[in-house]
């Protein structure tokens, strides 16, 4: 028997993500001892860390949902693992993308800014007329 506490210890995920984990169905309802306080097994914890390394690899809810579908089905197809798996770089690249042209765009605002005690600010204009 372990303890939500041991368990976020032991998977490194918060007691407050366990719940979550729990409402949003990802994980079973815990079992309960006899004054209320939730137990887990050696399996929910195994369950607990394959979700935290599929939230370190940026995965949604839905998409770890469906994952630890497959995980516990022996009988799956690969190909639908590596197709998720494959959305989901594809989904990454584009943020990726983003991210650099927002970083580029703001580093440029940033060189043409004076700093100084002036009120034109290209940065404000920017944002202005976007």
């Amino acid at each position: 028997m372990i303890t939500i506490g041991e368990a976020a210890n032991l998977s490194g995920v918060s007691a407050k993500m366990i719940r979550k984990y729990e409402e949003s169905e990802l994980i079973p309802k815990a079992k309960r001892t006899d004054g209320g306080y939730r137990i887990y097994s050696k399996n929910d914890i195994h369950t607990l860390k394959f979700i935290k390394h599929s939230r370190q690899l940026g995965f949604s809810m839905a998409e770890i949902k469906e994952l630890l579908s497959l995980w516990k089905n022996k009988r799956r197809k690969s190909a639908k693992v590596k197709e998720i798996a494959s959305k989901h770089i594809k989904d990454l690249n584009q943020k990726k993308n983003e991210i650099e042209q927002m970083l580029s765009t703001l580093t440029n605002l940033v060189r043409c800014c004076h700093g100084d005690d002036r009120p034109d600010c290209p940065i404000l204009e920017k944002l202005e007329n976007y």
